[in-house]
């Protein structure tokens, strides 16, 4: 069994996933999360999807963004 490098957890069907040269393994999409996602600049939260990026920093959307001055950002939005 491999052991999650996140949580500890010993599994028999734990994944290994290689980001930057490092190979890390996981018993879980949520502990592989928590491990490799960014966080939002302005409010922590993990971005799981595309995020918004601006010079540097990555935001969780486009509130955030705006949040800390960001105004060339808006959020994408269905119109019927």
């Amino acid at each position: 069994m491999a052991k999650c490098d996140h949580c500890g957890n010993d599994y028999d069907s734990c994944f290994e996933i290689t980001m930057d040269g490092e190979r890390l393994t996981f018993d879980c999409f949520e502990c592989a999360i928590h491990t490799l996602a960014p966080e939002c600049f302005h409010c922590g939260c993990k971005i799981v999807g595309h995020g918004i990026q601006a010079g540097e920093r990555i935001y969780c959307c486009a509130h955030c963004a705006r949040q800390e001055g960001v105004d060339t950002v808006r959020d994408n939005a269905a119109v019927s």
